[in-house]
Parts: structure tokens; C-alpha cells; sequence
């Protein structure tokens, strides 16, 4: 019995051994189809297995909608969900689950992609499936073709720039900790803010407390390269007591400071 074990080990072992195991991240960009790399459309139309997350069950995956005409139509899709919650600890059982289903793909020989929309190394599921597979299937080869972050879609549609000469610059993950935004803000010039625009209203009224002039630049957009954007350049005079124009989660702020003690 124990030398049919070895035997079933060894076999498995060597099945892995002559196996390619790769797997593919691929940054999908903003939402615009166009947007994505030459690599990512190259890995993305040979892929055999696809990860495209989504947040609930039944709801369509925006990254997979994004790349959805450069796939083959023999292509298996498979929808991770990664459900948006704010305790890390009831978020790792859906981290490791799905790592689990990743690995299994690729230790099958096929060409496996895993979707994330902007680039995997800003707030991306990626991030948490990444630990996971280097610390769980270390065998696993990984490569990652990087994506146009929504900022720089922003940035190039607006036609401003987000930092120049001795300029700093920072990023805002989500805006429900106004302290976190007073202090930020206080001390860049540039700050951008992603994700629930909901909130940017509270942002615009604490942006004077952190030292922003009223002529301060404030650009404001929604669904960023997709149909239906929203964009609107302003500055916080204007925007201060009015209703802004983003109520989606995907939302991004960009407030370029001028400071008050600048002026003349």
C-alpha cells in the first residue's frame, strides 16, 4: 500500500514537474476596451481558462466586460466573487477559495488569466489572490502585464496634470475618514480621490479647513472611459454647499491645491 503511495506521488510530482504552471495577471485599465496594453490583449485572446471577479453572485463582472471582444469563444469564464466588505478577517476564507480554484486551473496545463480592472498593484483583488499563491502554490509562475489606472485616464481626458516639478502627490482609497482627508490633504499639493463619490461633498467641505484657496482646482468624473462618463472641472468655491454630480462608487476627485497664504 505505502509503495503504491510513492508511486501515486511521484507520478503527480512528476505530472506538475512537465507541466507549465503559469498564471496570468492582466490589468484591464479604466473600462475603455482600447485602453488595454498590447501584451494584455495578446495574453487575454490566447487564454483558455478566465478569473473575472465580481462583487456579488449575479452581478456582472466589470473587468470581464471590459476585455469581453478580444476573448475566444472556447474561452471557460469563471466569476470569483470577492463580496465588499470592510473586515479583512471575514474577507480571507473568499482570498484563499479562490486561490484555491486559480491554482487548480493552472495545474490542469491550461493558459490561465486572472482579470482585474485598472492596474493589480492599486486596490485590486489581485493583491490578496497574489499572497495566497505565493505562499500556498509557490510552484506557480506568475506574470503580471500592468493596466492604465483610472487616475491617468482622468488625468489625460482633463487634459491636467497631477503633479509637476517639486509637487506632491497622494492617493485617497475612499473618503469615509474625514480626519484621514484633513490630514492628507494638509500636507500634498495634489490629492486624489478614488471610489465612492458619494462622499466627495464631506471632502469639498474639508478641503478649506486643510489649507485649500478657494480658486483651488477640483476635477470630478464617474465611470471614467465608459459610456455615460461624467466629468466636471471646477473649483471649490463653486463646489462648496452644491450637490456634487458623482453618486457610483466608481468615482474619482482630483484637488490641486492653491494655498491660501499664495494668494495676493
Amino acid at each position: 500500500m505505502l509503495d503504491k503511495l510513492k508511486i501515486s506521488f511521484n507520478l503527480n510530482n512528476s505530472i506538475l514537474q512537465n507541466t507549465k504552471m503559469r498564471l496570468s495577471c492582466v490589468g484591464c485599465g479604466p473600462g475603455d476596451p482600447e485602453l488595454l496594453t498590447i501584451k494584455a490583449v495578446d495574453v487575454i485572446k490566447n487564454a483558455e481558462v478566465v478569473f473575472a471577479p465580481t462583487a456579488k453572485k449575479d452581478r456582472p463582472s466589470i473587468a470581464l466586460s471590459v476585455v469581453k471582444k478580444y476573448l475566444s469563444k472556447s474561452a471557460k469564464i469563471v466569476s470569483l466573487m470577492f463580496p465588499m466588505l470592510k473586515d479583512k478577517e471575514a474577507l480571507k476564507g473568499y482570498w484563499k477559495e479562490n486561490a484555491e480554484q486559480i491554482a487548480a486551473a493552472v495545474r490542469s496545463g491550461k493558459k490561465v488569466v486572472y482579470l482585474t480592472v485598472g492596474d493589480p498593484s492599486i486596490y485590486s483583488t489581485w493583491i490578496y489572490i497574489h499572497r495566497e499563491l505565493t505562499k500556498n502554490h509557490r510552484y506557480i509562475e506568475i506574470d503580471i502585464v500592468p493596466g492604465i489606472a483610472s487616475m491617468f485616464a482622468f488625468a489625460a481626458e482633463a487634459k491636467i496634470s497631477l503633479a509637476e516639478g517639486e509637487e506632491t502627490l497622494a492617493i485617497v482609497p475612499a473618503c469615509y475618514d474625514m480626519d484621514r482627508v484633513r490630514r492628507t490633504s494638509n500636507v500634498c499639493d495634489t490629492v486624489v480621490f478614488l471610489k465612492d463619490g458619494r462622499y466627495f461633498d464631506n471632502v469639498i467641505e474639508t478641503l478649506y479647513d486643510a489649507g485649500f484657496a478657494e480658486d483651488s482646482m477640483i476635477a470630478i468624473a464617474q465611470d471614467v472611459a465608459v459610456q455615460g462618463e461624467i466629468m466636471k472641472m471646477s473649483t471649490l468655491a463653486n463646489l462648496q454647499g452644491v450637490k456634487g454630480p458623482t453618486e457610483k462608487y466608481f468615482s474619482i476627485m482630483v484637488a490641486k491645491k492653491k494655498k491660501r497664504s499664495d494668494r495676493k
